[in-house]
């Protein structure tokens, strides 16, 4: 789903979420009670947009935010590159 709102905000806003900046279990809390009151997960994304939408680092660090997210963290993006 992360993936999927950044090409959203990306195509309508021009903005991305830099999701380096949004706390893991803030966003998960938000997430759950998002279906009752979604005022605290729209303060969170909105406090992390960021205009970088080209910006390499910040679309990797989203891929490994999204993994980290669903419980995923042997891999980092930048360790499976040829370019260290």
């Amino acid at each position: 789903m992360r993936i999927w709102l950044d090409h959203i905000l990306k195509t309508e806003l021009k903005k991305v979420v830099d999701w380096s900046r949004v706390d893991k279990d803030d966003y998960l809390l938000a997430m759950e009670r998002s279906p009752i009151k979604d005022v605290e997960i729209k303060a969170l994304l909105k406090a992390a947009l960021t205009d970088k939408i080209d910006d390499r680092d910040t679309y990797m660090k989203g891929v490994d935010a999204s993994y980290s997210y669903e419980g995923y963290g042997v891999y980092k993006t930048r360790d499976l590159s040829g370019n260290r």
